[in-house]
């Protein structure tokens, strides 16, 4: 392998590599890059065997075409250091070292045979669905989900993104139990009702990747794997085994006392009062009235309390409700509109959180919060 590149170019195509690479890989040769050129491209490879990331860059001249596995960390930090130049890298194959040379200087890596590298792992053919998601979409879905995932050891269907494909729409959900998001798209249809559940490092990989382009992503899976291919990206994600709860049953449908209020007024308001919260329990209390807030907390161990008083809209029965302030502001920080509705049935089911204004009429995103118990 020879060939020259803009260090930049290069450092570029490794970056989004690197977030794959895990510290604790148990087998070393998931350390390294895989480059593989052809032609006027190079690809590079980075896996942690659960998830795989490759990405195709061009190259300024090629010499001699081949692959290697290159030390991921040393070839980044190396080329963290170089100013936008162009640089030669050339393997050789008698001591199994890597050549990088540029103007003023030179240096030497290992490296090892690709054949040691896996290979990306394939779907299979009988068993493939696929789907087609604006950039756009997919990393909106991505960014109102991700963060109500969980991290449960005994249930790690809880710890990806469900996608629910359907022939009438699209829907990304996540939930740790306590809270629950949903996020809707009626303009993006799949073939065939089907589902799988992304763990959420790929998730939150593909969500930064995302961030940067405006193509289609293509989304094929199967019971084990999917692939989602953009841009000069494929990134091909091993799925959670495992049936994801019935989500859509504990959404409510009749919570009959509704408060419409600003979501940026509520969420401030949340965040001062919640400093006064119990650092152990973060529990909050609503008391809502004709048209009124009241959000209140307190430590009684450290004698501190704080309570502050909205208007609102709402003409349901009155009522007291906890919430854990933590999860309450995590809901509101992560939602895109400016009026909210909460919904409620009483303090002891679950409150939904829509928007309160007209939005994009192929887009839902509804929230669901379970209550606490509001200490006496």
């Amino acid at each position: 392998m020879n060939f020259t590149i803009s260090s930049t170019e290069l450092l570029h195509g490794l970056v989004s590599g690197l977030r794959v690479i895990s510290n604790k890989t148990t087998a070393p040769i998931l350390d390294n890059f895989l480059f593989i050129l052809r032609g006027a491209s190079l690809e590079i490879t980075a896996s942690d065997s659960e998830t795989t990331l490759k990405t195709v860059i061009p190259v300024d001249e090629v010499k001699e075409e081949g692959a290697a596995a290159v030390p991921a960390k040393i070839l980044t930090d190396s080329l963290k250091e170089f100013p936008d130049m162009p640089i030669e890298l050339k393997t050789l194959e008698d001591n199994n070292t890597m050549e990088i040379s540029w103007a003023t200087g030179a240096q030497k890596i290992p490296f090892f045979p690709a054949e040691y590298y896996p290979e990306l792992p394939a779907i299979d053919e009988t068993a493939v669905s696929s789907v087609r998601i604006s950039a756009d979409s997919l990393s909106a879905g991505l960014g109102y989900t991700l963060y109500a995932t969980a991290d449960e050891i005994l249930r790690p269907v809880m710890n990806g993104v469900l996608f629910d494909l359907s022939p009438e729409s699209v829907s990304l959900v996540a939930s740790d139990s306590h809270k629950l998001v949903c996020y809707t798209r009626t303009d993006i249809k799949c073939e065939n009702k089907s589902s799988f559940i992304l763990p959420k490092k790929p998730a939150s990989i593909l969500r930064g990747l995302l961030a940067k382009s405006d193509s289609d992503v293509t989304v094929t899976f199967d019971g084990k794997n999917a692939h989602f291919q953009f841009d000069s990206f494929i990134m091909v994600g091993r799925l959670v085994d495992g049936t994801y709860p019935a989500y859509r049953t504990v959404i409510p449908k009749n919570n009959q006392n509704k408060m419409l209020i600003g979501r940026l007024t509520l969420l401030n308001a949340v965040k001062r009062v919640s400093v006064c919260s119990n650092q152990a329990t973060s529990s909050m209390k609503l008391s809502l009235s004709f048209n009124q807030l009241t959000i209140s907390a307190q430590d009684t161990g450290f004698s501190i309390s704080a309570h502050e008083t909205l208007p609102c809209q709402y003409d349901g029965d009155p009522m007291d409700i906890g919430f854990k302030s933590t999860f309450l502001i995590e809901i509101l920080s992560n939602l895109p509109y400016e009026e909210i509705c909460l919904e409620l049935a009483d303090p002891a089911r679950a409150a939904l959180i829509l928007a309160a204004e007209d939005h994009n009429p192929d887009e839902d995103i509804c929230a669901l919060l379970m209550p606490i118990r509001i200490p006496n």
